[in-house]
């Protein structure tokens, strides 16, 4: 459309910690424009001073704790109505097409890269954790909890959310608890991959034994 400019779309790739290859098509970001292809961009994030407060509760009331990781998030948030960002063709594509115009394509999710696909995907995320039942921190709204009395029991779930992964505190598991009950609809709802008890975060370690819960970033100074 007349007045828009096209941003390109550029492949990055990475070499995950299992040693898995992968590429991830993603937007130009730094070549929209502000209030045309994009307004506001900002997006929380879980704090370090949260994570080590997590951890200690984690410690002290004796929580299970595991990692969700969101596969492909960016790709499971929505844009808003209205919100248009228009891109070259892919590289390793055909540029023109048979009437030999160039190639335009229509972004319809928020793709890694865009200004504001963060912000999108964690408008989408929220809410939904919000209608489930859980209280948003006011400390840090990356933090979550929700209690519930299950055929009796008090039980307990904590959430520390960043960017794709999500810090899993709870206090029961086995059928018909709450986190079996949360964790069906999490699968249910979104592209979610359980990575087991969690073992690092932030660029920190974690490993918990005998009612503790160490915190280390032994692996992070070696890569420096």
């Amino acid at each position: 459309p007349a007045g828009r400019s096209l941003v390109r779309l550029i492949w990055v790739y990475k070499r995950k910690r299992s040693g898995a290859l992968k590429a991830r098509l993603c937007v130009q970001g730094c070549l929209q424009v502000h209030g045309v292809d994009y307004d506001q961009t900002f997006c929380a994030t879980l704090r370090p001073t949260f994570l080590r407060t997590l951890s200690s509760i984690a410690a002290t009331r004796g929580l299970r704790m595991r990692r969700w990781d969101f596969v492909a998030a960016y790709l499971q948030g929505e844009l808003e109505d209205g919100e248009v960002v228009y891109c070259h063709a892919p590289p390793g594509y055909a540029t023109l097409g048979a009437d030999g115009r160039p190639r335009v394509c229509r972004v319809e999710k928020p793709v890694y890269g865009m200004a504001q696909a963060g912000r999108r995907w964690q408008r989408s995320l929220f809410p939904w954790l919000r209608e489930w039942g859980f209280q948003q921190c006011a400390s840090d709204p990356c933090v979550f909890t929700l209690s519930r009395d299950v055929d009796g029991t008090q039980q307990r779930l904590i959430l520390g959310y960043y960017v794709d992964d999500l810090f899993t505190l709870y206090s029961h598991d086995g059928p018909n608890s709450l986190y079996e009950r949360f964790t069906f609809d999490l699968a249910s709802r979104w592209n979610v991959e359980d990575e087991g008890p969690i073992s690092d975060l932030l660029n920190v370690d974690i490993s918990a034994a005998d009612g503790c819960v160490t915190l280390t970033q032994e692996n992070y100074i070696s890569h420096l």
